[in-house]
């Protein structure tokens, strides 16, 4: 088929009118208060059992937040991470969702609603609103977590290590993230929220190992990173330990506040993607009014969750409300 000039011009236009609507579209049909009548008690069910799990294993916290990150970022908030596979061809068997933990607990919160309120609430709704609940634990802030979302039936292996639209790696640079960001509908600034995540939880040695042996291939270490804290951090990760893990925030990783982006602008941020947010001018501002008097990262985190809860969400007739979270219906 052959285009005019103007014939493709309007193509163009077109296309560029549907990608505006559906960003627009973005969390369409999700409410607080969702099941308000459908199942009224779900999410204190959620916050009963999660109370019970960080009563004894408050280290979950941070994989059980990230979690809700690496399931929006691929394919939509659609709970489509916590499906298995025969074959381990599902996101959750993927290389970035090999470490994460506390699958068991989402089908405890299931196994939990499931006999409350048969076939009513959502995998994908369950993730994001424990996210928020360990956030509480770790005292953190509370924010109303829209639901409403519908359960996808699709997971890829391949999806979270695409190199376009995969999940942004460790070693990130700044423009690769708000690159990532803004293709799904997050600015710079929920970037940089968003990170603070990192307050709580831990990352294997793996994931910074170059920065302290091997940054630039000469056996060098990164010089931005502070050099008493590679030293520190040398004692506890061996080259090629694939096991070990560290703390995101050293001294308060289990306690969710400020100090994250203290120690970024100490050079002391522990992944590359951390150390980036120095190198754009909106989120190097972002950590120096954090740590000042005037922070409002508490009320920041709670609006750039419920934005990136939006993404790609599946709601009405779409979809599904999965019985078992860990397979389709």
């Amino acid at each position: 088929m052959a285009f005019s000039k103007n014939s493709f011009g309007v193509f163009v236009l077109q296309l560029m009118v549907l990608a505006l609507l559906s960003l627009h579209a973005e969390g369409q049909g999700l409410k607080v208060g969702f099941y308000e009548k459908s199942c009224p008690q779900a999410e204190k069910i959620v916050l009963t059992v999660m109370s019970d799990v960080m009563a004894v294993a408050p280290s979950l916290s941070g994989p059980l937040l990230r979690m809700h990150f690496h399931d929006c970022f691929i394919r939509g908030c659609d709970g489509s991470v916590l499906l298995d596979s025969p074959t381990g061809q599902s996101e959750k068997f993927s290389p970035p969702n090999l470490s994460l933990r506390g699958f068991n607990i989402i089908d405890k919160v299931k196994w939990a609603l499931e006999k409350a309120c048969p076939g009513v609430v959502s995998c994908a709704d369950i993730v994001a609103l424990v996210a928020r609940d360990v956030t509480m634990a770790t005292k953190g802030p509370y924010w109303e977590v829209e639901t409403g979302r519908r359960d996808g039936k699709v997971s890829l292996f391949a999806d979270p290590i695409n190199r376009v639209t995969g999940l942004p790696p460790p070693f990130a640079s700044i423009t690769l993230l708000k690159q990532s960001f803004a293709m799904r509908g997050l600015n710079t600034k929920d970037l940089v929220v968003l990170s603070g995540g990192h307050t709580i939880g831990m990352s294997h040695c793996s994931s910074f190992e170059n920065r302290l042996y091997n940054f630039t291939g000469k056996g060098d270490t990164d010089p931005s990173m502070d050099q008493n804290y590679i030293a520190r951090l040398k004692l506890k990760c061996k080259p090629r330990d694939q096991t070990t893990l560290a703390e995101l925030d050293p001294g308060s990783f289990l306690t969710f506040d400020d100090s994250y982006f203290r120690l970024v602008t100490k050079g002391r941020g522990l992944l590359e993607s951390d150390a980036a947010l120095l190198n754009d001018p909106e989120t190097r501002a972002y950590l120096i009014q954090s740590i000042s008097h005037g922070s409002t990262f508490f009320k920041d985190f709670g609006v750039s969750m419920v934005k990136m809860g939006r993404i790609g969400v599946l709601t009405g007739s779409q979809g599904e409300v999965r019985k078992v979270c860990t397979k389709t219906n």
